[in-house]
């Protein structure tokens, strides 16, 4: 039938069994609901206002294992507002797609509901199936657009951008646009499809943290990167919001264990063309939350200081740069590392001797004891700023370089 879309299976089933319904989607998020009939619950109006239930009634209602039936079956969680319930999990060609759900209403139900619920579930099926496959094939051809707008071909970063236009997926208004790249690493002993689900799932969440239905993401493997389109710069907190809940879903599906997500942010530009600059930027700055301890798993391109420069080096040539012969000497020399240390928090607080001597906890006499050794075996001046400057740098090539062989670089080719 030509309406027979989910919105009339629901109604249509709730008319003639005079019972409210519902569907969900396999996470329990509503995809449909028909009117009321006396019978809703907390939960249920809860459902219909937000269009979703909450995490914690989510895992009570899975653990019932609803993603491994076939049939309809009675659905009890004992939550405080929530009702037991029947459901008929909705499949089609063996995937799952979602549950339609009746409220029990205390009266156990007649064979002809059950039977009716399922058939109304097999009607939901075909038209979710049908859904999924046009999704799949939208979601192709954008993401296939995304990878050449990030090309490294000018004349085909440009096209991809006239691409865009043509599908018409941004507002004329849109004015902004932004990347967030997202990179997974560790959990070796998870399934590889398992560990890019649990990517795509953590990417899918977070944006639900930013409004409209404008963002665009592509996802292989390991990595993902989703493009934020919007009249306005979006702002700190929902980035913030954003970021999070990517890494916080990971992690739920992953078991929080050794695998972990890094995500980096780059600057907002102004025009489809320039997008690969944000790009650019924000796989920078997961390469900066790899390699740079103190940055922690969120970085953010603007807020990264000497490392935006020193990280657009090649791999090779960090690693190279990285083996300063003033800082070998001094390695050699020092082998307690403190020279090191003194000479690394000397910079980190600008040469100021009193808040150096502070933060090691030394007096200052041996403060200066230490950079006169430093100053003696690496035959630099402390008070020359090119003799700063290079050690400086050195110093943080070598923080870069120090942990290459344990993260895997993120690169621009998907």
């Amino acid at each position: 039938m030509a309406n027979d879309d989910l919105q009339s299976i629901v109604d249509g089933l709730a008319e003639r069994l005079q019972r409210s319904v519902a569907i969900d989607d396999p996470s329990i998020r509503l995809l449909a609901a028909s009117r009321h009939f006396g019978d809703e619950d907390a939960v249920r109006v809860a459902s219909v206002l937000n269009r979703s239930v909450s995490a914690d009634l989510v895992e009570r209602v899975l653990a019932h294992g609803v993603a491994r039936w076939t049939g309809p079956g009675s659905v009890v969680v004992g939550a405080e507002g929530c009702l037991p319930r029947l459901c008929a999990p909705i499949r089609c060609n063996g995937l799952l797609l979602g549950y339609l759900w009746l409220i029990d209403t205390g009266l156990a139900p007649e064979p002809a509901s059950v039977d009716l619920a399922a058939e109304a579930a097999e009607r939901a099926g075909v038209v979710l199936y049908r859904r999924l496959l046009l999704h799949e094939r939208t979601k192709a051809r954008h993401e296939a657009i995304l990878r050449e707008l990030v090309s490294a071909d000018p004349a085909t970063r440009t096209q991809a951008a006239a691409d865009l236009r043509d599908e018409q997926l941004f507002p004329e208004r849109t004015g902004h646009y932004q990347v967030v790249a997202v990179c997974c690493r560790g959990g070796d002993g998870i399934p590889a499809a398992s560990r890019q689900a649990a990517l795509e799932a953590g990417v899918e969440d977070g944006l639900r943290a930013v409004p409209g239905d404008r963002h665009l993401m592509v996802a292989h493997r390991t990595r993902a990167w989703i493009l934020l389109a919007d009249e306005q710069v979006l702002p700190r907190s929902r980035l913030d919001a954003l970021t999070s809940r990517v890494a916080a879903r990971f992690g739920d599906l992953t078991g929080g264990g050794a695998a972990r997500v890094v995500i980096g942010t780059g600057a907002a530009v102004t025009s489809l063309e320039r997008v690969v600059e944000s790009y650019r930027q924000a796989f920078l700055a997961t390469r900066a939350a790899l390699l740079v301890p103190g940055i922690g798993d969120i970085a953010r391109w603007g807020e990264l200081g000497p490392y935006e420069l020193l990280l657009k080096m090649p791999a090779d040539d960090l690693a190279a740069a990285s083996r300063l012969p003033a800082l070998v000497a001094l390695e050699r020399e020092d082998g307690q590392g403190t020279l090191l240390a003194t000479l690394e928090a000397f910079f980190d607080h600008a040469g100021d001797v009193r808040r150096t001597a502070e933060s090691l906890r030394v007096h200052r006499a041996t403060l200066y004891h230490r950079l006169k050794r430093i100053e003696h075996i690496t035959g630099r001046r402390l008070d020359s700023g090119d003799d700063r400057l290079t050690l400086h740098l050195g110093l943080k090539l070598r923080v870069l370089a120090r942990h290459l062989p344990e993260a895997a670089v993120a690169e621009f080719d998907d």
